[in-house]
């Protein structure tokens, strides 16, 4: 596909206005101004078959299954998108709310952000939430700073964090980050077990950071005993909340000892994910680390008035401009108000339900490392196919000519030709049943014909690329 410059005929134009106010020259200084812009010269109907085009080459969960393991890529109502759109909050301007007596003109949004931490605190057990940390990864490094100033401000002497060999990988990035030494401690059938924290558990740690249900789709079924031991050592248990998709309306965290808690709103609570876009990663915590918190706090008055409070001298400071990004979790805000109570719990069940439907229909053809009842995300291996030579890399290239996202391949490393899926509940049955076909067409054509399998993709614009050099060193071409 040539680039719109490619496509630029000189002298062509599109649409302008009929009577422009002032040259476009005018507004810029004059020793900023080219002799040339460099810009094509398009007709509007080159333009919109252009950008039309080249929309359809993207590839999003608007348009197909994306069935990515531990990333919750669930369909996101539109509904929420107009919300964001809204004059009242599109066009606020942030600072006003900072500005002496100017609060008053800006009390929604700050009810917004007051009533995002009381409801996410409802829906984890927490004692309260800032709304500021940035993403997923900036609540993790958000929380692991809470809990160091914590231990700082009670004179303790802690060095270590302890993280699972399942987690995720941010996790031991945002320990190390904020000055920790990172402890691994082995899963065993899939989970962690008591006697295998006592192995790592000593009076230096300063946190643990668990996923649960972790990823491989398995609920950490010692969880009470593990929380005691890591309270008796006066250290903080924190829960990564990348797969809260699994427990949320069912169980509330707090409840069950975590002492810190981020939320990735774009895999919970349906905000885009990501792709270097905008995310939201709020951070709650119990009682006794409330005053660790960021500034500034959203605070109510008994009027009923809202006001920014910056009085916490314990604090750690700053960890976002603003108040973290508002369009985000504004769209989380309407979200849970618009599913209620009910709705967030029959998302939780149907997420469930839809892995575990995958799970049993495709353990015939494949390998399911721990094959039982799984959360919303389960792993399957392709060391059956391994026999033909056909890895799980090969799988899930094939899986591109069937339309279909790939899955997450080769995580978590415990798990040898790991492919992990999560099909979440907003697909179809027909949806989950036309993947799962394909799956199985392609574990037959494995025996049958493993070349073809190995070829695959044969029906996009590349086939197999260096994955690593077209990510860090991309030529744009006109011939894609």
């Amino acid at each position: 596909m040539k680039t719109v410059f490619k496509k630029s005929v000189p002298g062509r134009e599109g649409v302008w206005p009929e009577k422009p106010k002032s040259k476009l020259e005018d507004f810029i200084p004059t020793d900023l101004l080219r002799e040339t812009s460099g810009m094509p010269s398009l007709s509007e109907l080159d333009v919109v078959r252009h950008f039309t085009k080249l929309s359809m080459k993207n590839f999003g969960v608007d348009s197909n299954f994306y069935p990515l393991g531990s990333c919750t890529m669930k369909y996101n109502p539109k509904f929420t998108e107009q919300v964001a759109a809204l004059p009242g909050f599109a066009r606020l301007h942030p600072v006003i709310s900072q500005l002496k007596g100017a609060g008053r003109h800006c009390q929604g949004a700050l009810e917004v952000i007051h009533e995002s931490e009381k409801m996410l605190s409802e829906l984890t057990g927490m004692a309260d939430f800032t709304m500021h940390p940035m993403a997923g990864a900036h609540g993790e490094l958000t929380g692991v700073m809470i809990i160091a100033a914590y231990h700082k401000d009670k004179g303790n002497k802690k060095n270590k964090i302890i993280c699972p060999d399942s987690a995720h990988g941010t996790n031991p990035a945002s320990a190390a980050i904020a000055g920790y030494d990172v402890v691994s401690v082995e899963s065993h059938d899939g989970i962690i077990t008591p006697e295998a924290l006592a192995e790592v558990l000593d009076d230096e740690v300063a946190a643990v950071m668990m996923t649960c249900p972790n990823t491989l789709g398995l609920f950490e079924n010692h969880l009470p005993e593990i929380v005691k031991m890591i309270h008796e050592k006066d250290a903080l248990l924190y829960y990564d909340g990348a797969n809260m998709n699994a427990i949320m309306g069912k169980m509330r965290v707090g409840d069950a000892g975590f002492d810190v808690v981020h939320l990735n709103l774009h895999k919970t609570l349906a905000t885009p994910h990501g792709g270097g876009g905008p995310g939201s990663g709020p951070v709650g915590v119990c009682e006794k680390l409330i005053p660790y918190l960021p500034i500034s706090r959203v605070k109510k008055l008994e009027d009923g008035q809202y006001y920014l409070d910056y009085d916490a001298p314990k604090s750690i400071g700053y960890v976002a401009p603003f108040y973290g990004n508002f369009g985000v979790y504004l769209k989380a805000y309407a979200y849970m108000l618009r599913l209620g109570r009910e709705g967030l719990i029959r998302a939780t069940e149907n997420a469930v339900l839809s892995a575990n439907y995958m799970r049993v229909r495709l353990e015939n053809d494949y390998e399911i490392p721990y094959n039982r009842i799984c959360m919303h995300e389960f792993v399957a291996s392709a060391v059956k196919q391994a026999k033909n030579g056909i890895r799980a890399l090969d799988v899930a290239k094939a899986l591109l000519d069937k339309g279909h996202h790939a899955p997450t391949i080769y995580f978590p490393l415990i798990v040898k030709e790991c492919m992990m899926f999560e099909p979440t509940e907003t697909e179809s049955k027909e949806t989950l049943d036309g993947f799962i076909d394909d799956m199985i067409e392609i574990a037959m054509l494995s025996d049958s014909d493993p070349d073809f399998i190995k070829n695959a993709p044969i029906t996009l614009s590349v086939s197999r690329l260096d994955e690593t050099k077209a990510a860090r060193d991309m030529v744009i071409t006109d011939d894609l």
